[in-house]
């Protein structure tokens, strides 16, 4: 196997092409940490790594990170109680239940999904709504606990006004935060109850109501691939394929990833797998291989589990291949 493994890596060497890999924690060493430190249920260490980062976009990974791991929703319980008016905590708490709520539900279609998991999922989200109220009233400034909010309320089925409601409390503290724009163009999608139309326009106005060199030119990539999951075989690759689509792509790349302010902070790993997708989706090879060059073997799950969800590396080698990369 240790032969097998060097082989790989001296091939994808001589081919020209940098080993492909899932990125682990964004390649950021702070992730880690912190989750290492919510596993060991070490509180001093995770408020540590969280309060040395602003709030935003900057802390939502380590927040994620904390909050899919198991076993925090136990030990978060005595810090709230040891310290009744803390805002973290409780930001902490209503993170954990989140992801402790999808953990209930599975990623099984709603069809398959039992009455019990149902209210189990309810119950939690329901939950982290009640924390995460509580950390916004503490913390008026904070963006977390209403990016927390924008994701039970779409579990919750809050319904459209409700959840824009709630986006619009996200983006007032952070205009441009790339998260908040990704569960609201969900919210607006097709499959969520919006339309392709909604879904198109709110991704175009965004990301070209943002200035140029934007992480949210990614939100315009994301709603053609959803179109494109929409679609019956055949029916997908027309769409994708069509002259609209491969304009529409280069027009919001030229406006992100390819400006000159475009900075590769927190999130640019997948801004650059999206479109590597998209445009490889779109036939436009040579666009695709720019992006693929840009990555350099760095896999982000999303967007690529959509092709593959048991090895996204494989659908970006898969599609990185098919563009001569």
């Amino acid at each position: 196997m240790a032969v097998l493994r060097q082989w790989g890596l001296a091939l994808g060497k001589w081919g020209g092409r940098p080993l492909a890999r899932v990125q682990e924690d964004s390649g950021d060493p702070d992730v880690r940490r912190v989750r290492e430190a919510a596993a060991a249920s070490d509180w001093t260490g995770v408020r540590e790594v969280l309060e040395a980062r602003p709030e935003s976009d900057d802390r939502t990974e380590l927040l994620w990170a904390v909050g899919d791991t198991a076993g925090v929703e136990r030990w978060i319980v005595p810090v709230l109680e040891a310290d009744p008016d803390a805002s973290l905590p409780r930001l902490v708490a209503g993170v954990r239940h989140i992801s402790w709520g999808w953990e209930a539900r599975t990623g099984a279609r709603a069809a398959d999904v039992s009455r019990e998991q149902f209210e189990v999922f309810h119950s939690r989200l329901q939950s982290a709504e009640e924390w995460l109220y509580e950390a916004a009233e503490r913390e008026p400034r904070w963006t977390s606990p209403w990016y927390g909010l924008q994701l039970t309320g779409r579990g919750l089925q809050v319904g459209a006004a409700a959840a824009r409601r709630r986006f619009e409390a996200t983006v007032r503290r952070d205009p441009h935060h790339l998260g908040a724009h990704q569960q609201q163009l969900q919210q607006v999608c097709e499959k969520w109850g919006g339309s392709h139309a909604e879904a198109h326009a709110f991704a175009r106005d965004s990301a070209f109501g943002a200035p140029a060199g934007t992480q949210l030119g990614q939100l315009v990539a994301i709603a053609h691939i959803e179109q494109w999951l929409s679609l019956d075989s055949g029916a997908n690759d027309a769409y994708m394929r069509g002259p609209e689509v491969a304009a529409s792509l280069r027009e919001a790349a030229d406006h992100s990833f390819r400006h000159p302010d475009f900075v590769r902070r927190a999130g640019w790993a997948q801004v650059l797998n999206t479109f590597a997708m998209a445009f490889s989706l779109a036939g436009d090879r040579e666009a695709a291989r720019e992006c693929f060059h840009a990555t350099q073997g760095r896999v982000t799950e999303f967007p690529w589990y959509y092709l593959n969800g048991s090895d996204p590396a494989a659908a970006y080698r898969k599609q990185r291949a098919s563009t001569g990369r």
